[in-house]
């Protein structure tokens, strides 16, 4: 009798749950799905062109790869990359020794009974003056493993947000004439570049004339490109790369597009508009003057 209850109880259900799923079926085969559409490519990021030099740059601007200079921002990744990096900067060399380590006798200190004072052993003992220290700390390791490719994200991320603060900075060339800082000072005053700026260049060693100039300004550092991390461009507020660098990131970051060009290009407004605008597949050499 109860099993008869339940049964009547359960088969309307059923029978509700099955005509449902044969609506949904039956409407899902006669409606015909929309096709896949292909997505659009991705546009390139345009950035002004700045001049070290003081020389008039008009209308020029170089054409970044979207896939490293347009990344969503993620705060997660930018955290795992700072504190990889300043975990592997920490030395771990603090050292203490423990009681079989301190020099000494180990020769019992006095009896075990009879003095009416508390039990001593040796005069290592952690309890003494002296004597070893218990739970030191040791020589170690503090440095934590992070997958390459996350790596390479948080260096999108952080170059995306750089752009998207407007605190990021592009030159030709990252050169200098002499060797005075107070001509690079009047210079870089003019330009806002004072406080909290990197400079980072994509050949093989800072201009030997910049890095003279520029090593006695406080709130600056030049680097190449190949010492660059993500905590450089975390910490520094305000980041300058040339056209090199550029290069030299979007061929190790970029996911289609590789290296960068000097190509005259008229866009759809009026007027000639020359960019640096990336190639995909082929090498070529930067063409500047």
């Amino acid at each position: 009798m109860w099993s008869v209850s339940w049964r009547a109880v359960l088969q309307p259900t059923q029978f509700l749950r099955r005509t449902v799923t044969t609506a949904v079926s039956s409407s899902t085969q006669s409606s015909p799905q929309p096709a896949i559409k292909a997505a659009d490519p991705l546009q390139p990021v345009y950035l002004t062109l700045s001049s070290l030099h003081g020389k008039k740059i008009k209308d020029q601007a170089v054409a970044l790869d979207p896939t490293v200079f347009n990344h969503p921002i993620r705060r997660d990744i930018l955290h795992l990359c700072a504190v990889h990096y300043l975990d592997s900067q920490r030395q771990g060399t603090a050292s203490t020794k423990t009681r079989g380590e301190v020099r000494g006798s180990g020769r019992k200190i006095r009896p075990q009974k009879g003095t009416g004072r508390a039990r001593l052993g040796d005069g290592q003992s952690p309890m003494l003056r002296g004597g070893g220290v218990a739970f030191g700390p040791k020589p170690r390791d503090f440095s934590t493993k992070l997958n390459r490719k996350v790596i390479e994200m948080g260096m999108r991320v952080a170059l995306s947000a750089k752009l998207k603060d407007q605190r990021l900075g592009v030159v030709r060339r990252l050169h200098w004439y002499c060797a005075k800082t107070r001509t690079l000072k009047r210079r870089l005053d003019l330009m806002g570049w004072t406080t909290g700026t990197l400079f980072v260049t994509g050949e093989s060693q800072v201009h030997p004339a910049l890095r003279l100039a520029g090593r006695n300004l406080p709130g600056m550092d030049f680097k190449v490109v190949n010492d660059l991390h993500v905590y450089d461009l975390i910490k520094w507020r305000r980041v300058v790369l040339d056209v090199s660098a550029i290069q030299a990131l979007e061929r190790r970051l970029s996911k289609g597009w590789v290296d960068v060009v000097e190509e005259p290009i008229v866009p759809q407004s009026q007027g000639a508009f020359p960019l640096l605008q990336s190639t995909p597949t082929e090498h070529r050499p930067v063409q500047l003057q």
